[in-house]
């Protein structure tokens, strides 16, 4: 792949599927590195490692044309990084994103994975990209609402972990101008989960999804909180996460739910990568 010729666009829009039919390949190790790049420098390559990945057990021509792809985007952008700048702040920013049913038409219908939904988070530390990951959710969603729900569930855990982290060492960094709580907020572009998280009230359409995904409720800044007192930071400054919306065109987690074309593609990872 060395003399290959390099590639500005990462991943196919269309997903990719098991193709029981095609061709064996014999794969080479080159998934221990693209995972190694894609969880450390690369989010950009994260949704296309993750999907070619899937099939490390069984891999078929049409993956490797996939893999290839990746490493032929690669070569185009060995000159680039993660830029850094970091805002001075140790806020945390949060985004999350599901596609529903992603892999529907790429699988065969009798397959439970064409009803999985893909979902994908960045979190970011003073403005520092820090955390992301593009995955299938692990349980099947029937609605776009109960896909971005889930997405946001499993979000808030990890922004929850590292919340924690930040602040339970922020006494022993003793370095000046920070707080005693990290501000800390996660964004959404659907509707309906925004609401659920936020409103946190049961209706006939919510009312299957499991409490587990509703563990967060007690963390979330609410409106009927009211702002905090002689807080000059923002109304979400009280030691709470604040749930706010976001649109779609903002939203930088779309970059690890599906396969975009090249002008949004760019878009999301100068956003994230800084380029």
């Amino acid at each position: 792949m060395t003399d290959c010729s390099p590639n500005h666009v990462l991943a196919a829009p269309t997903p990719l599927g098991k193709d029981p039919n095609g061709e064996s390949w014999s794969q080479h190790p080159w998934r221990y590195s693209l995972i190694y790049l894609c969880t450390n420098t690369c989010p950009d390559i994260s949704y296309a490692v993750s999907c070619a990945a899937r099939f490390n057990s069984n891999p078929k021509v049409s993956h490797a044309t996939a893999v290839k792809t990746i490493l032929r985007y690669l070569k185009k952008t060995s000159d680039k990084g993660l830029i850094v700048n970091f805002n001075g702040t140790l806020d945390l920013e949060a985004y999350c994103d599901a596609d529903f049913a992603g892999l529907f038409k790429s699988e065969a219908p009798y397959d439970p994975a064409v009803s999985r939904s893909r979902g994908g988070y960045i979190i970011f530390l003073g403005g520092v990209p820090l955390i992301w990951k593009s995955s299938l959710l692990s349980c099947i969603t029937l609605s776009t609402l109960e896909a971005e729900y889930v997405q946001l569930s499993r979000s808030m855990t990890v922004l929850l972990g590292l919340k924690n982290l930040i602040e339970e060492l922020l006494p022993r960094l003793q370095l000046p101008n920070l707080t005693a709580f990290v501000r800390s907020i996660i964004l959404e572009d659907n509707a309906g989960a925004l609401l659920l998280a936020i409103g946190q009230g049961i209706t006939n359409r919510t009312r299957y999804l499991s409490q587990f995904y509703h563990h967060f409720w007690s963390f979330v800044h609410r409106p009927q909180d009211g702002p905090p007192q002689n807080n000059p930071n923002g109304p979400w400054h009280d030691g709470k996460i604040k749930v706010s919306k976001i649109t779609t065109d903002k939203q930088r987690a779309d970059i690890f739910t599906k396969g975009l074309t090249r002008v949004p593609f760019k878009r999301n990872r100068f956003s994230i990568n800084g380029w």
